[in-house]
């Protein structure tokens, strides 16, 4: 079987740790090849003198050499932290921004997961996280992304899940798969979640509902259905709150979907900054 192959993007700040504390428990007894990933940029490469650009160079140097001896220092730790000899880790220190850095990475080495935290380093470096992370959720859609709370403590189960949709699209099993993974692995309860009174599904959603439950036929779910509260994001939120054990959410990202209609709310973003469980989003191959 082949290995999962992971991400775990780091600006070495307390919730990076957080994160990829997190992928180290939850895939604590699956093969893996963990990339370690440190992204830097330099700073006034837009000035074209020579004294710019010798500075610039001795710079660059500086913050390379940084970035690999933080990275070092990382796998040190993961390595105190990890013990399973079917884990393998690779650090990758790239000079470019942290979206396409992630982003050749997942392409060039086929990822199937990218866990990150929902907040980073602020004071000197810039809030790497937060608005990075919504970013690596928009921009990179060809890979799924977890996003982990920033004190999110994880016990390494996953109990249950929410899926949350609007029932706009017929499910590809493909689709579902790094959704079906987690579940058959951690023999998770699943629950679907509609926000809006299920009477007024038009004959699409109806249908996407039905090859919903045909594609989950082998798992445990269960739907449910949620009057819709002030926003989508607060309803969702209220549901864990409610604790049906939930320990992930998970939503399907796709361009003007059901929830952005209905409600003209950024759900997404709202989930990826609000969510107090880690949030996992899948994207569409439209």
């Amino acid at each position: 079987m082949r290995k999962k192959r992971i991400v775990l993007p780091t600006d070495f700040s307390k919730n990076a740790w957080n994160a990829i504390a997190y992928a180290l428990t939850i895939f604590k007894d699956v093969p893996c090849d963990f990339f370690v990933l440190n992204s830097y940029q330099v700073g006034a490469s837009g000035l074209s003198t020579k004294m710019a650009g010798a500075n610039d160079t001795r710079l660059y140097n500086l913050i390379k050499e940084q970035s690999k001896r933080d990275l070092q220092i990382e796998l040190e730790k993961i390595k105190s932290f990890d013990v399973n000899p079917e884990h393998t880790f690779k650090t990758r220190s790239i000079m470019d921004t942290l979206v396409n850095a992630i982003g050749k990475t997942v392409y060039k080495e086929e990822i199937d997961y990218i866990i990150m935290g929902t907040k980073g380093a602020s004071g000197l470096k810039e809030v790497f996280m937060g608005s990075n992370t919504y970013k690596v959720i928009k921009e990179i859609d060809f890979c799924p992304v977890v996003a982990v709370p920033d004190d999110y403590k994880q016990d390494g189960k996953l109990d249950a899940m929410l899926l949350a949709t609007g029932y706009e699209h017929l499910f590809e099993n493909y689709e579902l798969k790094p959704l079906l993974n987690l579940v058959k692995h951690f023999n998770t309860k699943l629950w679907i979640a509609h926000v809006g009174s299920l009477d007024a599904l038009t004959s699409e959603q109806k249908a996407s509902k039905k090859t919903l439950e045909r594609r989950l036929e082998s798992i445990n779910y269960e739907f449910v259905v949620v009057e819709k509260e002030i926003s989508v994001n607060h309803t969702i939120q209220q549901l864990i709150d409610e604790d049906r054990d939930i320990d992930m959410v998970i939503m399907i990202n796709q361009d003007h979907s059901f929830f952005e209609r209905l409600t003209r709310e950024p759900v997404i973003k709202k989930v990826t900054f609000n969510s107090k469980v880690p949030f996992l989003v899948i994207h569409l191959f439209e």
